[in-house]
């Protein structure tokens, strides 16, 4: 079993297993609090008090109870922790601001067959917020007209030739789903038009239209600025469908069952990554199971292309299905992702899927060539003293400048822009951010000081345009603003939330961890020190080998243990751990269990080592 003495370790004691340094450089650390979820960081005391009361009330490990407490859940929240549904976690959608004005307006364009059209921005969310409104309106009768937005032509946003064009269609409504929170002087332009729009990114005000349904506008109280577009988008549903009930439309015909459409919310809630707690984790864990059923025939066909034969968790839709339904946006076809959702012939979905795919690994390979020029700027950049690493090309595809942004990030610790500069001067780009740094504030704080042509987003990505002769301006402006990331370290330690042996490393515990999921932004699989263990024997597996298979022992030698490490063609501790040479060490990673042919097993995957 595991050692119980490890696990409530006193606040001057935080190394894990005197570990320093390990073989990636890092530091192993406890965790006391999951930052992410705990607004105010629980004392020490207060965690190991809520452990014992949630291991006891729930059956759980010790260590697992620790494990949820960390994440700022009293014992009476443990359970709708571990089981997290709607009927215990939802809001009502009147809450957020402008909310019911917006529904009674769609309620009567229903009512009276108007010609709706739905505006939703390239991304995944865009494209999932867009396909489950036009789903919820053809259950209720009216077909909408879906629009989305070229990247490389029309730009982030409506655009007025665009939104004309939908008024010259006869649309007397039209909805905007993960944009429009910034379009002020584009919808100024269509005055007679009414305009609602369904976002979540930060702005200083918002526009003059209908309705803006945004829980990230300032005088919104509703508390639910972690939801996504998808979030909002069916929440208003709810609230479409609840003002129809009142109105009677339902006497002849049958309410929509909006719980069938949670896959497509689950899906942007992780790909926009929205922290995984209260309401987002009830609804991507009831999501998951939706789309675990395979229903919708676009999905399941972008499951099979992909490659993923079990049930979707959260790490499947964050790196098999979003990936391939943003690379259409990003350097092809903006529309391919959503008319894949919404498809209903299955051949015709597996030719779309195929094709997303291959745009997919176009979109890899575009990435590639970028990173490493971006890679070293950025090393240049962080050695002349800038807290935010700023970078720009003419030859840069405007397409994966955000991805570029993030791999940076990941690997520096750093926030980073990556802008592609036009002919005419105009840098285009996309950021990413660091826990605790609010890059969305940022970007709004230099558009309001006039560096920035346009500019939004939230607190970990934000978006922007501007003139080259701005870039320096621009620069020491975040420098300034976002000066705390130079007191990040650049390499980020490891935060521990359990030791075991290989003795302790049961299914019965991996299951127990597994109760947490799902995992993601806010709700980190919980890293597990694996103390005192030789490597007995390894060899490759994988279509390309690219993965160490290893069978790891205790220093008794009595159980063995089946490890993996991922991409080990680019991992420095590769060649460490295939010497095998029986030497004495510390790991950590993940245990997780799985089923394969009806058999349970228990597996620990590898983040670092440190030999002892």
């Amino acid at each position: 079993m595991f050692d119980n003495s490890t696990i409530s370790p006193k606040a001057s004691e935080r190394i894990v297993l005197r570990v320093n340094k390990s073989l990636s450089g890092r530091r192993w650390l406890w965790r006391d609090n999951l930052a992410a979820i705990t607004a105010s960081p629980l004392p020490l005391e207060t965690i190991e008090r809520y452990a014992q009361a949630i291991a006891q009330r729930s059956s759980l490990f010790d260590m697992v109870g620790r494990m949820i407490a960390i994440r700022g859940v009293t014992p009476e929240q443990a359970d709708n922790f571990l089981l997290p549904t709607l009927r215990a976690l939802m809001p009502n959608p009147s809450c957020m601001k402008d909310m019911d004005k917006a529904a009674e307006r769609i309620a009567q364009a229903i009512i009276n067959h108007e010609k709706i059209a739905i505006f939703g921005d390239y991304d995944v969310d865009g494209a999932c917020s867009t396909a489950l409104l036009m789903q919820v309106f053809q259950h209720l009768g009216n077909t909408a007209i879906p629009y989305i937005p070229d990247r490389f032509k029309e730009g982030y946003g409506p655009n007025l030739p665009a939104l004309q064009q939908l008024v010259d269609q006869g649309c007397t409504l039209i909805l905007c789903t993960d944009c429009g929170t910034a379009s002020h002087a584009i919808f100024d332009q269509l005055p007679n038009t009414d305009i609602i729009v369904f976002d979540h990114h930060k702005s200083d005000t918002v526009p003059n239209i209908l309705a803006t349904v945004n829980p990230n506008r300032l005088d919104c109280t509703s508390g639910l600025g972690n939801l996504c577009a998808g979030g909002v988008v069916f929440l208003a549903s709810v609230a479409i469908v609840r003002a129809l009930r009142k109105l009677g439309y339902f006497s002849q015909r049958p309410e929509p069952d909006l719980m069938q459409l949670l896959d497509l919310v689950a899906l942007s809630t992780v790909c926009d990554v929205m922290p995984l707690t209260s309401l987002n984790r009830a609804l991507v864990t009831q999501g998951l199971k939706i789309l675990a059923k395979r229903q919708r025939i676009g999905l399941a066909a972008l499951l099979n292309v992909a490659g993923v034969h079990s049930a979707p968790d959260a790490f499947s839709c964050g790196f098999a299905l979003g990936p391939r339904i943003n690379a259409g946006g990003r350097i092809s076809e903006s529309d391919l992702g959503l008319r894949l959702l919404l498809c209903q012939d299955s051949q015709e979905a597996r030719i779309m899927a195929e094709r997303l795919d291959a745009i997919n690994r176009q979109r890899q390979t575009i990435e590639g060539d970028m990173l490493q020029q971006a890679l070293d700027a950025a090393a240049i950049q962080r050695q002349n003293g800038h807290a935010v690493i700023m970078l720009q090309d003419k030859n840069w595809h405007a397409g994966v400048v955000g991805i570029v942004a993030g791999r940076i990030k990941e690997q520096i610790n750093r926030p980073v822009l990556v802008g592609s500069e036009s002919s005419d001067g105009i840098i285009k780009g996309s950021g990413r951010s660091i826990p605790g740094l609010d890059l969305g504030a940022a970007i709004i704080a230099a558009r309001q000081a006039g560096l920035l042509l346009s500019g939004g987003g939230h607190a970990m990505a934000a978006g922007y345009s501007l003139h080259r002769d701005q870039i320096g301006a621009l620069h020491a402006f975040l420098d300034k603003y976002l000066a705390q990331a130079l007191h990040q370290p650049s390499v980020v330690d490891l935060e521990i939330e359990g030791v075991i042996s290989i003795d302790g490393a049961s299914i019965a515990l991996a299951k127990q961890i597994g109760q947490l999921t799902p995992f993601g932004n806010g709700n980190d699989e919980p890293l597990i020190a694996l103390s005192h263990v030789r490597v007995v024997r390894t060899d490759r597996i994988g279509r390309e080998g690219n993965t160490l298979r290893l069978i790891l022992q205790g220093e008794d030698g009595k159980l063995s243990l089946k490890a993996l490490l991922f991409r080990a063609d680019q991992n420095p501790l590769t060649h460490l751990l295939e010497e095998r040479n029986r030497t004495l060490m510390h790991m950590v990673g993940w245990l997780r269990a799985d089923s394969w042919n009806g058999q349970e097993n228990v597996g620990f995957f590898i983040k670092d080592a440190s030999f002892i």
